[in-house]
């Protein structure tokens, strides 16, 4: 086993709402103190992390003075100096406060949406200020739970308004920032807007620079909507479109768990890593940003707890990591692959220049091809593939 202690180049990175959660759910209050911003900082830098991200009301809380805020930027600013920790990415709360009970962008409400608009340009100035390249949108309160309480034409307008306009102020700022939105199918409302990273990718055309924006999926978003994770992964990294990704555990369709990586569907996260280092199996592009955490540290835990949590997060991505390095470098995974015709699916299905008169002309594509032969033949050799993804996952091969 190769040495598993995080360092730097790794690029993980937390949230300081993960590792700060104080453990209150719906139906139970805090089971923890508040952590404060330096010593959080200092504890993620002591554990090898490279970055910390916030919402705007994580560092400040909502309604803070001017002096309030800047002293805590100014706290935050000299942690980051002393311990050489950087800020990837800076996201708002639009989704807290009782003032976005109906959403931030899309708001029935008019000067609502107004309102959301200056706190997230406020914050991108702090966000380009602190050297973030990525600006994370996750519209958790952007929906509904009754079908005729929005006009969903029309929120989607008031979403591509908001996000042109954000696109706009950056260029015009000539900050170095993209945009990335975080898809979730419900909870905290009933149905929340572009619900799925399928529906996020095809919004995102729709923009007038649709080159800035791009998506953050998240383990469990994904998989609350019965998806695979790492397939809608596959997705994006195809159409260019993973600009940062939130990593968890999730169990099921469910509640959103919020799970350390790994203490979820260990087999996706396991195939996950896998696409992230490697690429996919035929050849494409691999994934070059920030390794982040979007967990909760389990209620049951006390502080201890909190840092053996962050600390399994980056391990078990590190496992993952060297598991999924034994299973490329397998002789038997190369042929098992090619004997599950991988190979072939990267040829192209029309010869080249074939038009589809051609394709009509040909026998071999009709006339002569015998459909029969694939009962009880011709199999795709799909379960050996996965058993050898198995005993690599249990560390019994390689």
């Amino acid at each position: 086993m190769t040495d598993l202690t995080p360092t730097r180049e790794d690029k993980f990175s937390f949230g300081l709402w993960t590792v700060g959660y104080n453990g209150a759910d719906p139906f139970g209050g805090p089971t923890r103190e508040h952590l404060d911003t330096v010593h959080v900082v200092e504890k993620l830098a002591e554990l090898g992390a490279y970055g910390l991200t916030f919402h705007d009301d994580d560092l400040f809380p909502f309604g803070s003075s001017d002096e309030v805020r800047q002293g805590e930027i100014d706290r935050l600013k000299q942690v980051l100096a002393d311990t050489g920790l950087i800020v990837p990415m800076v996201t708002t709360n639009l989704f807290t406060a009782p003032v976005f009970k109906d959403g931030g962008f899309t708001s029935n409400d008019r000067a609502v949406r107004r309102y959301a608009l200056r706190k997230v340009l406020r914050n991108i100035d702090l966000a380009a200020e602190l050297g973030a390249k990525t600006y994370v949108m996750w519209g958790g309160r952007e929906g509904a739970e009754y079908t005729h309480a929005k006009d969903i034409r029309l929120a989607l307008e008031r979403y591509r308004e908001a996000v042109n306009l954000l696109g706009q102020y950056v260029t015009d700022k000539g900050y170095d920032m993209r945009f990335a939105i975080e898809p979730k199918p419900n909870e905290p409302r009933g149905d929340i807007l572009l619900p799925t990273l399928g529906h996020a990718i095809a919004f995102i055309e729709t923009l007038e620079r649709p080159e800035l924006v791009g998506i953050n999926p998240e383990v469990g978003h994904e998989q609350m909507a019965g998806l695979s994770f790492t397939a809608g992964v596959a997705q994006a990294l195809y159409q260019g479109k993973l600009y940062h990704i939130d990593l968890n555990g999730q169990r099921g369709i469910k509640y959103d768990q919020d799970l350390v990586f790994g203490h979820g569907d260990l087999y996706d996260a396991f195939a996950l890593v896998d696409l992230l280092e490697n690429g996919a199996p035929q050849g494409g592009p691999s994934y070059d940003g920030p390794r982040h955490f979007d967990y909760k540290p389990s209620r049951t835990e006390d502080e201890t707890g909190v840092w053996e949590s962050a600390r399994a997060n980056m391990r078990n991505y590190l496992l993952l990591k060297e598991r999924a390095a034994a299973f490329r470098a397998d002789p038997e995974v190369q042929e098992a692959l090619a004997a599950a015709r991988l190979t072939e699916l990267a040829q192209p299905t029309l010869n080249d220049g074939e038009s589809y008169d051609q394709l009509l002309a040909d026998r071999s594509a009709w006339e002569d091809f015998d459909p029969s032969a694939y009962y009880n033949g011709r199999g795709f050799n799909f379960i050996r593939l996965q058993q050898l993804a198995t005993e690599h996952l249990l560390g019994a091969r390689g």
